[in-house]
Parts: structure tokens; sequence; C-alpha cells
């Protein structure tokens, strides 16, 4: 059998592009199903197991590892075609169906980059806890961890493989017809082994197709926006809105982040909304240079794939629990400051010590620092008592820039 095509015969490389293509294909599309399904139900579920966050994350991995492998084969396969002859049409004279295959078969090939594309790209800008297992690809050059690219990319996806459903459906579709209806050679000469095929004519359209794909993709990327595939996860919550707060130093702007590692694979999201009031004087001389009360809306939180999960009664448990806060005096210590106080979170009061560097410029103050809690002391996740799942340590990182009331 011939490695390369030839005008009337595929060859034996562009054949098992074919069917590993497919293979690969049939495996990832219910492989995605059932994942989804699973986390559907890791997201309803009250108290899930640990077991069934392990078995959901694995399904993930598992499905992201093969869509990376599925692009670069499509991509191979791509290369390798534009390289070869096409065989010509068994059934020239049949403009309407050769006109429709060949567009079905630009469906396809282009899924096939840009549904895995469009996956690819919703994971590097989410922060998810399913990573890719290939020694790269957890992160894209130009790619930002972003909930709004990952939100609409994350969109796409679902939109394209419904295209490719689709065209995959017609392809198979149309194959079967060849076989059983026309009874010609169109599956055999895509078999492997000596097959007896007769001598096509007739050249392949390439226009007229590929525009009709680009139509068919842009119209169901539209369908997609109508029926809003691609807006940001969680609008449905209803977050606490916080008021404004006067204080002798007002916030301009910051960050507070937190960050989890489940599964071995760090999380970080961000509070959208939190308000501190600040008194603060550097010239003290008795030991405490100010106070803070910070006020945080819980459901103002972005934790990439999983902010809907940690939203739930058995993390914290937004519907009873809105807010958080952080209430502490400010001390001075050897290298820095520290914020020394009491958090409250899901109702349970803790000792809490905050240090932080500060450099203050006239009437603007800048300051940066973290801390680590244990979930546990909250009764955050109380259901996952294994480390492995979900380790008891949070990350808590701030920065903010204020400025003095002068007023």
């Amino acid at each position: 059998m011939p490695l390369t095509n030839t005008v009337d015969r595929f060859g034996s490389v562009t054949k098992t592009f074919h069917w590993l293509t497919a293979l690969l294909i049939l495996t990832l599309m219910p492989l995605g199903i059932v994942a989804n399904r699973m986390a559907y139900e890791l997201r309803s579920a009250t108290g899930p197991s640990d077991e069934l966050l392990a078995q959901t994350a694995w399904l993930f991995s598992l499905h992201k590892t093969l869509g990376v492998a599925v692009f670069f084969v499509a991509l191979a396969r791509i290369a390798w075609a534009l390289s070869q002859p096409k065989p010509g049409l068994l059934h020239p004279d049949r403009k309407m169906e050769s006109l429709a295959a060949e567009t079905v078969h630009w469906l396809l090939y282009g899924s096939l980059v840009l549904v895995p594309l469009s996956g690819w790209i919703h994971h590097a800008a989410a922060s998810g806890f399913a990573p890719i297992w290939w020694p790269f690809g957890q992160n894209l050059p130009l790619v930002p961890k972003s909930e709004a690219v990952a939100t609409t990319f994350g969109g796409a996806h679902w939109v394209l493989t419904k295209v490719l459903a689709v065209s995959l459906l017609l392809h198979i579709a149309g194959a079967l017809k060849h076989h059983v209806v026309d009874k010609d050679a169109t599956l055999r000469r895509m078999w492997f082994g000596h097959t007896s095929v007769p001598q096509t004519s007739g050249s392949h359209k390439h226009a007229l197709p590929i525009v009709a794909a680009l139509a068919f993709w842009a119209l169901a990327l539209s369908g997609g926006a109508a029926i809003g595939v691609y807006a940001p996860h969680g609008e449905h919550r209803d977050a606490e809105e916080l008021a404004e707060v006067q204080s002798d130093w007002q916030v301009q702007e910051g960050t507070l982040e937190i960050t989890v590692t489940q599964l071995g694979s760090e999380v970080t999201g961000s509070f959208a909304d939190w308000t501190a009031a600040i008194s603060f004087d550097e010239t003290v001389d008795n030991g405490v240079a100010g106070t803070v009360d910070v006020t945080i809306a819980i459901g103002s939180l972005t934790l990439g794939s999983v902010t809907d999960q940690a939203m739930g009664p058995d993390y914290f448990n937004v519907t009873d629990f809105p807010t958080a806060q952080f209430v502490a005096e400010i001390i001075p210590v050897v290298d820095g400051y520290e914020a020394q106080g009491t958090l409250t979170i899901k109702g349970q009061s803790m000792p809490a010590t905050l240090p932080f560097g500060l450099s203050v410029n006239d009437d603007t103050a800048e300051m940066r620092g973290s801390l680590t809690l244990d979930r546990l002391d909250y009764g955050v996740g109380t259901n996952m008592a294994d480390e492995a799942s979900l380790k008891f340590a949070v990350g808590v990182d701030v920065a903010l820039t204020a400025t003095r009331d002068t007023e």
C-alpha cells in the first residue's frame, strides 16, 4: 500500500490520520458529556465526596489532554493533506452533492482545530483544578488569566462542539449513503488494504464550500451569543452589595485574592467587592498605629472553574453568610506592620494576623500583605477532610492604594 495519495486513491498516511482522528473524537465526545454531568453532580451535591471530586477532575484532565492531542493531530493532518493530491470525485456530475460534501469536509477540518483550540484557551485563561497531562499547555502565550476570556472561549467551545457533532453526523451519513445506497468505493478507498477503485475525474471546488463553512460557523457563534453562552460564570448569584465607607484613609484601588490547592493544582480567585475603613497615623508612639475594619462580599468571589462549588453550603455558604469581616489594630513591628485582630467567616471568628509592608508618600499609602488561613477553622469544606483533595491551607493576598482624607 503506498504511503502517499494518488489521483484515484488515498495513501496509508492519509488513512491513518483519518481513523486516528475518528477514534480520538469518538472518545472525546462521550468523555466530555460524562465529565460535565459529573461536574453538575459535584456542584449540586450536598457534601460531595473526595472520590467524586477526584473522579471528575481525572475525567476533565483526560478530556483536555486528548483534546490537545486532537489539535496537533489535526494540524499534522491538514499539513499532510495540503502536500498531497486529492483523489478525484466519484460522481462529478452530482454538483449539489459534491458541494455539500466539500462543505462538510471543510467544517470538519476547521472544527478539528477550532474546538480543541477554544477549549485550550479556556483552560489557559481559567484557574481550574483539572490540569492537562502534557508537559506543557497549562498556559498559552498572549492568553491572560481572565474570567471574561475564559467564559467567552468556554462558550465558543460549547458552540463549536455542536458544529463538530453536526458535521460528523453528516459525514457519517454521507459515507453510509455511498456505501449502502450507491454501493460505490467512497468508503472502501479510505480503508486499509488493497481495494479496487475506479478511475476518477472532476476537480474539487474550493471557494464556495469554504465560504459556506465560514458562514455556518459565523451563524453558530452568533446563535451562541443570542442564547447567552458567553455570559460570565456566577452571574446568577445575588452578591451582597456593600455600601461605601468613609474613613481617614480612602481606598482608591486594590485587590483581595485567595489561593486554594485542589488535587495538587493551585486555584487563585479574587473578591470584586470589599470595603475597608482605615485610620492610621505613621507617627504613632504608643504601640498602636491605627485600626482597620474590612467587610467582604462573599458572593463577589470569582474562583475559576470552582466558583459555584465555593459558594455552596459546604464551603462559604453565601446564602446564609453573605459577608466576612476582619477587624484589627495596626501594630508597628520591626520589618513593617501587622494587622492583629479577628477574622469572621461563616459566623466563625478566629484570631488572625496580617503582616504587611507599607509605603507612605505624602497623602498616599501603598500596602501589600499576605497570610495563610486554615479553612477548617471557619467550617469551610469540612466534608473534604483529605488534603490530597483540598489542602487545609488557604493563602490570602492583599494589596491596596489609599489616600488620606484631608477634609
